[in-house]
């Protein structure tokens, strides 16, 4: 198994510290050195220049979805020259009444080449494998739905 790191860096900037007014925004550092400066959402009072982490988790579920997409479609031999996603999270309350990334879909748009292309029938099934593998999706509760873009 392995285990994966982030270190979260804030430091308040205003002179006071009001829900309405205390600064929101920080960094992400990760191990392999790269900083991304984070922020609650817009609508929270956050940066809209920095990422907020509803953003990040329905990126990292796309990302997810992509890189066992590509695994299972490498391990087929189906040659993969460009895969793009428009993701979407929708924030709600959940079954509790609390605030949550209720459901996420996955919008991938994938070009194929070569002689192996899959058909209407092989994409869902791989986006179905690549669902039930992908190691974020198995860990929340979100529903993420796949609709594929022609």
């Amino acid at each position: 198994m392995s285990e994966h790191s982030a270190a979260i860096a804030w430091r308040r900037e205003t002179p006071d510290f009001a829900y309405e007014t205390f600064n929101r925004d920080h960094d992400w550092t990760f191990d392999c050195g790269i900083s991304v400066r984070a922020s609650s959402a817009p609508d929270y009072f956050g940066v809209a220049s920095c990422v907020d982490p509803e953003e990040a988790f329905v990126a990292s579920l796309a990302s997810c979805h992509m890189l066992t997409f590509l695994a299972l479609a490498s391990k087929k031999r189906i040659l993969v020259d460009r895969y793009e996603d428009e993701a979407v999270g929708v924030l709600d309350k959940n079954e509790e009444g609390r605030l949550a990334v209720t459901k996420v879909t996955l919008r991938p748009r994938i070009v194929f080449s070569g002689e192996n292309i899959p058909g209407p029938d092989d994409l869902k099934q791989l986006h179905d494998r690549a669902h039930r593998a992908c190691f974020i999706a198995n860990s929340v509760k979100t529903e993420v739905v796949v609709e594929p873009r022609e």
